[in-house]
Formats: structure tokens, C-alpha cells, sequence
């Protein structure tokens, strides 16, 4: 997605199996670095495959400490 020197981001989750590009499981939002506040992610659906036990890359993860979505999830970790 994008175009020549406007990178445009998808955030799913998948399988680690599967190659970077390939198929994917579930939209979790869209990253636009160019402009600025243009970070959408499904705090849910994030929420979900987090608790699924799914591990964010370290990129990934800097988005949604941002977004503070690491921290409800290790609240609500830490209160079960």
C-alpha cells in the first residue's frame, strides 16, 4: 500500500509462518507516518489476539504503547 515515498501501513495479525506480505487473519487498523495522528487501531480486536497470546513486533508494539493499549492489557493480565 501506498505509493513511492508515502508509505501506508496495515497492522494485522497472522501467522508467523506466513511470509511478511502474505495472507493475513484479521485487519487490526491502518499507520500513515507521513501525517501525523493518523494511527487507527481496533482497540478490541488488538485486545483479543493479545489475550489470544499473540506477540507484536517490536514496531507494532511502539504503536500501541502510543495508543495505550499495552497498558490495559497488562492491567487487565495482572488483575486474572
Amino acid at each position: 500500500f501506498g505509493a513511492n515515498k508515502r508509505p501506508f501501513y496495515r497492522v494485522v495479525a497472522t501467522d508467523s509462518r506466513n511470509p511478511r506480505d502474505g495472507r493475513f487473519i484479521e485487519i487490526l487498523g491502518t499507520y500513515h507516518p507521513i501525517e501525523k495522528d493518523v494511527l487507527k487501531i481496533d482497540e478490541e480486536k488488538a485486545l483479543k489476539w493479545l489475550n489470544y497470546g499473540a506477540q507484536p513486533t517490536d514496531t507494532v508494539k511502539s504503536l500501541l504503547t502510543q495508543l495505550g493499549i499495552i497498558d490495559k492489557f497488562t492491567k487487565q493480565t495482572k488483575t486474572k
